[in-house]
């Protein structure tokens, strides 16, 4: 009697437990009677009927021909153009007094950036005054032997030896002011009695302030740059190009630069120089292209990009790019090779992709197909999922 108690009470509970399954179950279940009766068609295929395809969300049609870009992908990293970017250096060694800007300080062409002591400075205006006063007396011997040329008093010896005398001591003086300008100092100012000890160090071009070498009290010698200025307004991109791909590369060409490390921010451009040379031993020529910054990003020479060089667009077969799956360094689809009633039979096939466009991508099959073959558009997961069970059970 117990037995038959106890029986009962297992039966009951298999019913409760059989009626408590939801809809999400049955459709779970679907999936799983597709996965259970796909059966293997030798060699290498899947065969499945409408109603599993339909129940796990398999799609078939015929391969499309869409006109996609066809592109070159390189890589590179941002620069600006050595005019736009200038090393601030000392003509003439000193004691740096002043520093007047800061790092990442926008500055402007003329704009005094440091203050520089030097006591020779002092030594080269006694020397200028010097010339010059000594010039004004040279002048008035040239002209007073010019005037007895003129009238034929003098010599012909004493007139070219003011000549030369006059010539000289104009070049000198030409040489002492040109060197006070290089300084900043206007001999104007000297002339008037204004002797100084210190000279500016100015910005030679507009831009952004780089990085600043040097401190106050520091001692620098002649030509040693204490910082950097640059001007991002002309920055462009510098892309590694490869040989093989080297020929399709022209003038013009549309880039679409893609910053690495910036979540993947997108920017334009053109190519607008191609290097006649290649870089050391890598096989690779620099391309420069310009960029279309018109929204005024934030680009910092250094930045790291990946870029598609736009060299045409063509018609091509092509794919939903989820029709395209990848494993082991290869890239399949699967293929319709037969079907019988509501029965059809699928078979992964090798391809060669290309460029991926508005969720499509081009496929070139390794084998050649029979004309208007149908392939799997959605759900090539699932059937390689399945195929590669099968290959482990087989």
């Amino acid at each position: 009697m117990k037995i038959k108690i106890y029986t009962a009470v297992v039966i009951a509970a298999i019913m409760l437990t059989s009626c408590s399954g939801s809809s999400g179950d049955i459709e779970k279940n679907n999936k799983e009677e597709a996965s259970k009766e796909a059966k293997p068609s030798k060699p290498g295929g899947l065969e499945l009927t409408a109603q599993q395809m339909k129940n796990v969300g398999i799609e078939v049609g015929a391969i499309p021909q869409k006109n996609l870009d066809a592109v070159i992908k390189a890589s590179g990293q941002l620069a600006v153009p050595p005019q736009n970017k200038a090393d601030v250096s000392l003509l003439s060694g000193g004691l740096i007094s002043h520093i007047s800007v800061l790092e990442g300080q926008q500055v402007h062409k003329g704009q005094i950036l440091a203050t520089v002591n030097n006591q020779e400075l002092i030594k080269i205006e006694q020397d200028y005054l010097a010339a010059k006063n000594n010039f004004t007396y040279v002048a008035a011997e040239y002209d007073r032997q010019n005037q007895l040329q003129a009238a034929g008093a003098g010599t012909g010896k004493s007139y070219q030896s003011a000549a030369a005398t006059y010539k000289a001591e104009q070049a000198r003086l030409k040489a002492y002011e040109s060197q006070l300008k290089q300084l900043g100092i206007s001999p104007e100012k000297i002339s008037s009695g204004s002797i100084v000890s210190s000279f500016p160090v100015i910005s030679p071009i507009s831009g952004t302030v780089g990085k600043i070498t040097a401190n106050t009290g520091t001692y620098v010698q002649p030509g040693t740059s204490i910082m950097e200025v640059v001007d991002n307004s002309k920055i462009h991109c510098d892309l590694i190009v490869f040989e093989k791909d080297l020929m399709a590369v022209k003038m013009g060409q549309k880039v679409d630069f893609q910053l690495t490390n910036q979540q993947n921010m997108v920017i334009t451009g053109r190519i607008n120089g191609i290097n006649k040379s290649f870089e050391n031993e890598s096989k690779g020529v620099i391309v420069h292209a310009e960029i279309d910054n018109r929204e005024h990003q934030n680009l910092i020479p250094g930045m790291y990009v990946t870029a598609l060089i736009s060299i045409g667009s063509k018609m091509t077969a092509a794919l939903p790019t989820e029709a395209v799956i990848r494993t082991a360094g290869k890239q399949y689809i699967f293929v319709v090779t037969g079907q019988n009633g509501d029965r059809y039979v699928f078979k992964k096939i090798e391809v060669a992709t290309g460029t991926s466009e508005l969720g499509y991508i081009a496929v070139s099959p390794m084998t050649d197909l029979p004309a208007g073959v149908k392939a799997v558009t959605k759900g090539a997961f699932y059937l390689e999922s399945k195929q590669s069970g099968s290959d482990d059970e087989d």
